[in-house]
């Protein structure tokens, strides 16, 4: 589908992390198109009469879906009912109000995580149904998880077209640096610049700093929608990922550089490492002719100036 002038294009999660780097993305490519960005402050998607309101007043072609409800593993292990109910409503509700409404494609995304805990590296998508996710953050990767089901569901039964991205480590500006609900780096980027700024002489990381895992550029992910968009008319899932592995150890090493701080770095491995190995299988990506090229370097700094240049502007999730 190539969006046209007439269409409207409605992406939900705008103000999330992924949302708020697809849409410059959009906004470029679809410049014709009627661009509509919106947050749970503007709808509760987990209220059916709320979905079918905003269906009903944006009237959209074409639909990219990143609402959900997501938190770090401390929060996921907290709360675990509210992680699983909200995103099981959030996509039934959108997925049906989307095809009633004569969506004519819907593009969302759900993460690495939804793979099973034993799944071995690098993981392929066929190993999706293989297993039982994390313990910890089961109850949101296994309602996430659900889109596979609802995708081609819907396809099958009604001809609807949607499209399901899985976004490895994803990490970049606009991400959460809360220490309780965020992800590896983000937290990794928040201990360390909160350490130079307050003269401490270490920092305590958990666990070996043996793990290794994949991690991919935010922006390079939202460069791949027009392709999904454009090109992809299937319920096959598709990594998005670089394929490369790093080091925990070395990813602390790396940030703590970028941001100078000159500390030291104390492993606690008393602390669980949880997966030893996680690297995503990007075959078919590559296949299909998509790649996420930004070096973890690279993506890293910008991540650190991004973060430096907002904080005290107070438009950092802290």
């Amino acid at each position: 589908m190539i969006p046209s002038s007439h269409d409207t294009i409605l992406v939900t999660g705008a103000t999330g992390f992924l949302g708020m780097n697809s849409l410059p993305v959009l906004k470029s490519r679809y410049q014709a198109s009627k661009l509509v960005a919106v947050s749970s402050r503007d709808y509760d998607l987990r209220r059916p009469d709320e979905c079918k309101k905003m269906f009903d007043t944006v009237k959209p072609a074409l639909v990219v879906h990143f609402a959900a409800k997501v938190g770090g593993i401390l929060a996921n292990k907290k709360y675990p009912v509210e992680f699983f109910n909200d995103n099981i409503l959030i996509n039934t509700h959108v997925f049906d109000c989307a095809y009633r409404s004569g969506v004519k494609k819907l593009i969302t995304a759900m993460g690495g995580c939804s793979y099973p805990s034993t799944a071995t590296s690098p993981i392929s998508e066929d190993q999706m149904w293989n297993g039982f996710p994390q313990k910890e953050s089961a109850a949101y990767s296994t309602a996430k998880k659900m889109v596979l089901i609802q995708s081609a569901s819907y396809r099958e039964q009604y001809g609807f077209n949607s499209v399901v991205m899985i976004p490895g480590n994803v990490y970049g500006e606009y991400d959460n640096y809360s220490l309780e609900n965020s992800h590896v780096i983000p937290a990794m980027v928040r201990k360390f610049w909160d350490a130079k700024s307050g003269g401490k002489a270490s920092v305590p990381l958990f666990g070996s700093g043996n793990p290794q895992r994949d991690f991919v550029y935010a922006k390079d992910v939202a460069e791949t929608l027009p392709f999904f968009i454009e090109k992809y008319d299937s319920s096959d899932p598709v990594n998005i990922s670089s394929g490369v592995a790093t080091r925990i150890r070395d990813l602390a090493e790396l940030i703590s550089g970028l941001i100078g701080y000159e500390g030291q770095l104390l492993w606690d491995a008393s602390k669980p490492d949880g997966q030893m190995v996680k690297i995503f299988d990007v075959k078919r990506m590559k296949t299909l002719g998509i790649q996420c090229a930004t070096h973890l370097h690279d993506g890293l700094r910008k991540t650190v100036a991004w973060f430096g240049e907002n904080l005290p502007k107070g438009s950092v999730r802290v």
